[in-house]
This record gives C-alpha cells, structure tokens and sequence, in this order.
C-alpha cells in the first residue's frame, strides 16, 4: 500500500511541483491550500491530486484537515511543510499584524500540522517530516525580519523534533531553498532580479522540480538515517 502525503501550500508554486513528484513516484497525496480555490481546483484537474482547503495557521483547522485526510486517503506518513507567507517591511515600519501573520503562518504551520500527525507515527512507528526553510532563514534579508526569523525557526524546530523521533523511526530535515523560479520570485523587477541571479554562482533561478527532488530522497523509506539535517538548494549562494 502507498503511503499518504501531504503537502501543505501544495497546489502553487514549489509545492505544486512536490505534490506532482510525490504522486509520479507512486505516493498518495492530499495538497493543502489556504484560499485560490480556482487555482487548487485547476490542478486538481490537471494532476488528479486531491485537494484539501484548510489554514494552516490555525491549530483546529490543521487538525481536523488531517483528520479528513485520514478518513479519504488513510494514515499520514509523510508531511511536508511548505506553505509561507511574505509580510515584508523594514521594522520600523513594521505593523505587529505582519509580523503575527508570517510567524502564524510560517512556523507556528509546522507546530499545527506535525502535532496533527505525530501521535500516530509514533504509533505506525514511522514518519516523514520535511519542513521548507529559506536561504534567509540561513543568511537574513533586508525587510524580512519577520520572514528571516519564521525561517530560522523553521530549521531548529526540524532539529528538535529530529530528535524526538528518532528512536520511534521518525525522521524530520528541512529543505532551504535559494530563489526559485515561481511565480513570486518572477514578479520582482526586472532589474531587481538581475541583480539577484547575479549573486547566484551557478548563474540563473533554481527550478521548482530541483526542490521536489530533495523531498523525494529524504521522504524515501530508505532515508532512515538522515535526520535533523538542513539540504540547502541555492545555486551556491550560501553556503554552511
């Protein structure tokens, strides 16, 4: 029997291309959104993927998502955490509702949707959790204090389940993806992204399918003793 996956933020952009690459390589996978109905809706039909609208920002709502989830696909075995927000401002400018909006969204996620799924991995005593960070969690961002700081967080909550875990047969890494090419990162200036690539070794945005990649080796049943790890996917830009 296939496992069940779910991926959060999983109809657009980087978790679309990981909820497909999930599905190709024989999983069964429910795609959380949080509000593009037409956008979920259209690639429901173009991939055959179940969607499931839910916040995840909200603990009751990613806990009955799950819960629905179980009851149409059956036990959870693989999360993928991947669904973000930006709020950006300097932080002088900042409001407290954008800062509230992107740690809610951004890391309090992970905390809503793991302890969905985790009393039942530690009784399958199986689990795959991957949790997306950022290359400025790793490195900052001017006018991302609240994004930088979701996304640090992002990589040492991973480390501290990691090692919760680990003796139950339950594995938790993140990916820190550099800039992709998504629909977000597209929108940014011509001359803004130039000078962006620019600071790229390899010369160019990564591609979404390069993300799905490294999900697919550390969800893998054989992926057992790669735990607490952060797999940086950027093109060279930072390295550590």
């Amino acid at each position: 029997m296939s496992r069940v996956a779910v991926v959060t933020g999983g109809t657009r952009g980087i978790g679309a291309a990981i909820s497909k690459a999930l599905k190709d390589a024989g999983y069964k996978v429910a795609a959380n959104y949080g509000g593009n109905d037409e956008a979920a809706n259209k690639f429901k039909q173009e991939t055959g993927i179940a969607v499931y609208k839910w916040d995840v920002a909200s603990f009751d709502g990613c806990r009955d998502g799950i819960a629905k989830v179980v009851a149409d696909l059956g036990p959870v075995d693989i999360v993928v955490n991947n669904a973000g927000i930006t709020r950006d401002s300097t932080l002088h400018r900042m409001n407290r509702e954008q800062w509230d909006a992107v740690l809610d969204t951004d890391i309090g996620s992970c905390f809503n949707m793991c302890r969905a799924v985790i009393e039942g991995m530690r009784d399958r005593k199986f689990g795959r959790i991957v949790n997306i960070g950022s290359i400025n969690g790793q490195a900052g961002q001017y006018g991302q204090v609240n994004y930088a700081a979701a996304k640090s967080a992002v990589h040492g909550f991973t480390k501290a389940l990691a090692q919760e875990g680990a003796a139950v047969g339950i594995t938790c890494n993140a990916i820190a993806p550099g800039y992709i090419d998504t629909e977000m990162v597209q929108a940014v200036p011509k001359p803004v992204l130039e000078k962006i690539i620019a600071k790229i070794p390899v010369g160019r945005l990564g591609h979404a399918e390069e993300i799905a990649r490294g999900v697919l080796f550390l969800v893998a049943d054989d992926a057992g003793f790669v735990t607490g790890s952060t797999l940086s996917i950027n093109g060279g830009q930072h390295m550590y």
